[in-house]
């Protein structure tokens, strides 16, 4: 239960609790500046879904929040060596990457490559990837938070993470197995229908941005996950 330095930019972690599979509740290490994860040995797979939602809800209400990039070199907050880049493969969500201890204290992993592991997020084809950059050009990336070109890199030229969008009915079926007593039936949208939704987004705000003269150099960056989350979330709510 002691805080624990983020491994990333080594602010002070904060905890969250969860419910955990078996009963009790897990409590986490969360660094909302970077929008990673520190798993002690195990404790990802010890998650229930709602925990996994709760969590989801967790990250989501600070979406304004400046998010740092990840630095090069990561170090263990238990024994401070190292972490090694690693990448796994999933069904359905595909490739994930993380960062490990050698020491197999635990693993650092960015929110969105949590959701992959857990397959709440599948990687886009390279059909659906050529249809959002037709309106929208650069998106976030939901591994490192380096901006992605998509009329040019098919990843993150950065850390090498797959363009990926959040799978809603994934979202929707964790929700109706931690809420099962309450028997909840929930329908959500299919995931070109979120496309659809957070390119229209997108217009909205380049159009209110045109009309309050907001015409300053900046790009705002789309986030698919963190727009993905928003309209998942009112639909759940």
């Amino acid at each position: 239960m002691q805080p624990l330095a983020c491994p990333a930019c080594r602010q002070t972690m904060a905890k969250l609790r969860c419910p955990r599979t078996q009963g009790g509740e897990v409590v986490l290490d969360l660094c909302y500046s970077c929008q990673g994860l520190w798993f002690d040995q195990h404790e990802s797979q010890q998650i229930a879904p709602g925990g996994v939602i709760e969590l989801f809800r967790e990250i989501h209400a600070r979406r304004d929040t400046p998010r740092l990039p990840l630095p090069a070199a990561l170090h263990c907050p238990r024994c401070g060596d190292g972490l090694r880049h690693g990448t796994d493969l999933v069904k359905p969500g595909g490739r994930f990457n993380y960062h490990r201890c050698p020491q197999q204290h635990g693993r650092f992993v960015a929110f969105s490559q949590f959701l992959i592991e857990k397959g709440f997020i599948r990687q886009l084809n390279p059909a659906e990837i050529a249809r959002l950059a037709v309106e929208v050009r650069q998106i976030r990336c939901n591994g490192c938070g380096a901006p992605v070109d998509l009329q040019r890199d098919p990843a993150c030229p950065h850390c090498r993470a797959p363009i990926a969008l959040l799978d809603p009915q994934a979202v929707d079926n964790a929700l109706a197995r931690y809420r099962q007593a309450e028997q909840e039936q929930r329908v959500a949208p299919g995931a070109e229908v979120l496309g659809d939704l957070i390119v229209a987004n997108a217009r909205e705000r380049k159009q209110l941005r045109q009309k309050t003269g907001n015409r300053n150099n900046d790009i705002e960056l789309l986030d698919l996950l963190v727009d993905g989350a928003g309209f998942i979330l009112r639909l759940l709510d």
